[in-house]
């Protein structure tokens, strides 16, 4: 009994000597701040396998080169021609391809079990989707970069000059990021990464190729031009081309942030819901 009566005070001191030292408990992170650092974790990803680097660099230059010299007599009599009808339609077509990575990549962390330790942290809860989203605008950024620069490389002239194209890339990184929400559903539904990219495929190709990318509509058959006048593809390079020519009209801006907010507004809830549902 005294040797317990002795100690006791000790003890109390030290406890709260400890609580004074460890201060006031961190406020929680924002939602900013934390999908920006799942966005740094998505970078970092990149740092240590920069194979992931590979689509968003000989991609674009794969593709470019080939469409430019292969069908650009044929379609325009000119390869210098055609380069200023292509750009802007292959730019679309390359970062757009590239979207379904961002499927890709969430549906190996859910495998892997990475999503079930992120839902236990005390964070806004859609910030490790958020996150990889922002981390994949980087590498859109920089195919649309290579796209731009290899495109002036080869004769290129917008005449909407470096405002134009700033703004294209803009508008452009707006949508990928837009349109990557429904990848991220797809991730969610979906049990292996063989079976995202296979839907992704199959969704991408028609939208990508049945549009005004490479060619004009008014040469296509009347049915085909009903899809070709509808598609969200078509209407975001009619878009860019007219930012780049600096002719862009607001109601071709309207539909293309029209479609951003759709994707947006549609899939974003249906991802989070499917999230939510795999705790």
């Amino acid at each position: 009994m005294t040797s317990t009566s002795v100690q006791s005070p000790s003890v109390a001191p030290a406890v709260s000597d400890v609580l004074q030292l460890s201060g006031p408990r961190p406020a929680r992170p924002n939602a900013l701040s934390t999908s920006l650092s799942f966005g740094w974790r998505a970078l970092l990803k990149i740092k240590h396998v920069p194979e992931q680097l590979f689509d968003v660099t000989m991609f674009p230059i794969m593709f470019t080169l080939m469409f430019t010299y292969l069908f650009g007599g044929a379609l325009a009599g000119s390869t210098e021609a055609y380069v200023q009808f292509l750009i802007p339609g292959i730019l679309v077509q390359t970062v757009v391809m590239i979207t379904m990575y961002t499927g890709l990549t969430l549906n190996k962390d859910i495998e892997k079990g990475v999503f079930d330790r992120f839902r236990s942290l005390p964070i806004w809860r859609p910030a490790p989707l958020v996150g990889a989203l922002f981390g994949d605008v980087v590498r859109y950024t920089i195919a649309s970069v290579i796209v731009m620069v290899l495109g002036l490389i080869i004769g290129f002239r917008p005449q909407g000059g470096f405002v134009g194209v700033v703004a294209s890339i803009a508008l452009l990184l707006l949508f990928s990021f837009s349109m990557s929400w429904v990848w991220t559903m797809f991730a969610m539904l979906m049990r292996t990464e063989q079976a995202v990219m296979g839907v992704s495929m199959f969704i991408l190709f028609p939208l990508t190729f049945a549009s005004n990318i490479f060619v004009d509509p008014s040469t296509m058959p009347s049915w085909l031009q009903a899809f070709v006048n509808v598609n969200p593809i078509s209407k975001l390079v009619t878009a860019i081309r007219g930012l780049m020519a600096g002719t862009v009209e607001l109601g071709d801006l309207a539909i293309v942030l029209g479609w951003c907010a759709g994707f947006i507004l549609i899939f974003g809830p249906i991802t989070m819901r499917l999230y939510n549902k795999k705790s």
